[in-house]
C-alpha cells in the first residue's frame, strides 16, 4: 500500500475544521452582546430623560415604605379614579375628566404601582386585591372614608375588588371598559413575556422599549377605534409609558389579569352599592357583551351604559357620558 504524505496546508485546513468555534462566531457574539448592552444603556438614559421632562405633578403619600404619587383637585364628595394597565394618571388629566369633575367633587387620582411616578416593589404580588388594599390605605391617609370609585380597564378590577373587600368605603362603583370574567386570551400571554424571571428583565431593558415605540401608533389605533385618537391625548407622555420599569409592570398585570378575575368573579354578586357599568360598543380590546353585559346580568341593581361608536377609551372619547354617570350619583344622593 502506497502512503501519500498530507500537505501542510491540508493539515491546517483539517485542524481549522475540527477545532474550536470560529473567530467569526465569537466576534458575532461579542457584537450582539455589545449591542444589547448599548441598547440597555440607551433605554435607561431615555427613561431618565422622560422622568426629567415629566416631573411629578402631584404629591406623595408613603404607605408601608411605598411612595404613592397622587393628584388631588376640587372639593366636595370624593371621586377616586383608577387608571388602566400601561397607563398613568396623566390619562385622566388629558381626558379632561379631572377638570370637569373637580367643579363639584374632590377628585383623587394616583399612579398605581409601577406606573407614572409610583414604583412597584418586585417582591410583592400586585393583583387587584393587593391594589385595593393599597387604595384603601391611601384614602385613609387622605382622610377619605366614603368615595365614588371609577376604574378604567385594569383599574376596573381594582375598583371591583375595593367594593368587594371594603364596601363601607365605596358609595358607588363606576366600572369602565373592564375585564371581569376569564376567557382565552393569547394576546395577554404574549404581553406577559416581560414578566418572566431573567428573560423578562432582559427584554424589558433592551428590545421591548424599542418595539413598544414602533407599535405605539398601532396600539392607539386599536384602543381608540372606531374613533380617532383625540388631539387632547397628545398630553399623554408616551416616553413615560415605554420605560423599562413600566413595561415590566404592564407585563405583570397582563399575566395577573385572568387568574385574578377568575378568583374575583364569584364575589360580584356581593356588591350592594350602586354600580354603573360603562363600555364602548365597538371595543376591540375587551368584548363588551361577554364582559360588561354579563356583569350587568349578575348584578341585578346595576346600570349598564353601552356607548355606540366608541371603543376601549371611552373616558377619552365620551368624557361627558362618564361625567353624567358621576353626577347621576350626586343627584340621587
Amino acid at each position: 500500500m502506497t502512503l501519500y504524505p498530507i500537505k501542510r496546508s491540508t493539515r491546517s485546513h483539517i485542524k481549522r475544521m475540527s477545532g474550536p468555534p470560529t473567530s467569526a462566531f465569537l466576534t458575532g457574539a461579542l457584537i450582539g452582546t455589545a449591542a444589547l448592552v448599548a441598547t440597555a444603556v440607551l433605554n435607561r438614559y431615555l427613561a431618565k430623560r422622560a422622568e426629567h421632562n415629566n416631573p411629578p405633578s402631584g404629591k406623595f403619600v408613603n404607605i408601608d415604605g411605598l411612595d404613592v404619587h397622587y393628584v388631588e383637585r376640587g372639593e366636595g364628595p370624593a371621586l377616586v379614579l383608577l387608571h388602566g394597565n400601561g397607563s398613568m394618571l396623566q390619562d385622566f388629566v388629558s381626558s379632561g375628566l379631572i377638570e370637569a369633575a373637580a367643579a363639584d367633587h374632590r377628585v383623587i387620582v394616583f399612579d398605581r404601582p409601577g406606573f407614572g411616578h409610583t414604583k412597584r416593589p418586585g417582591k410583592l404580588r400586585w393583583g387587584p386585591d393587593e391594589q385595593a388594599d393599597l387604595t384603601k390605605n391611601v384614602l385613609g391617609r387622605l382622610g377619605v372614608s366614603d368615595a365614588i370609585v371609577l376604574g378604567h380597564s385594569w383599574g376596573a378590577s381594582v375598583a371591583a375588588a375595593l367594593g368587594v373587600h371594603y364596601p363601607a368605603l365605596v358609595s358607588k362603583l363606576i366600572l369602565v371598559s373592564g375585564y371581569y370574567y376569564p376567557t382565552v386570551r393569547p394576546d395577554f400571554l404574549a404581553m406577559s413575556a416581560q414578566a418572566l424571571p431573567v428573560v423578562g428583565d432582559l427584554l424589558s431593558q433592551t428590545l421591548s422599549p424599542i418595539v413598544s415605540r414602533m407599535m405605539w401608533p398601532a396600539l392607539l389605533s386599536k384602543i381608540f377605534a372606531p374613533a380617532n385618537v383625540p388631539t387632547k391625548f397628545q398630553g399623554f407622555p408616551e416616553e413615560m409609558a415605554v420605560r423599562p420599569s413600566q413595561i415590566r409592570a404592564s407585563a405583570e398585570e397582563s399575566a395577573l389579569l385572568i387568574p385574578s378575575v377568575a378568583a374575583l368573579q364569584s364575589k360580584y354578586s356581593e356588591l350592594r352599592m350602586p354600580v354603573t357599568i360603562i363600555a364602548g360598543k365597538e371595543d376591540k380590546l375587551i368584548d363588551p357583551v361577554s364582559q360588561s353585559v354579563r356583569l350587568h346580568g349578575e348584578i341585578a341593581h346595576s346600570e349598564l351604559i353601552i356607548i355606540p361608536d366608541n371603543g376601549h377609551m371611552v373616558h377619552q372619547t365620551a368624557t361627558r357620558a362618564l361625567m353624567d354617570a358621576v353626577r347621576g350619583h350626586a343627584a340621587a344622593s
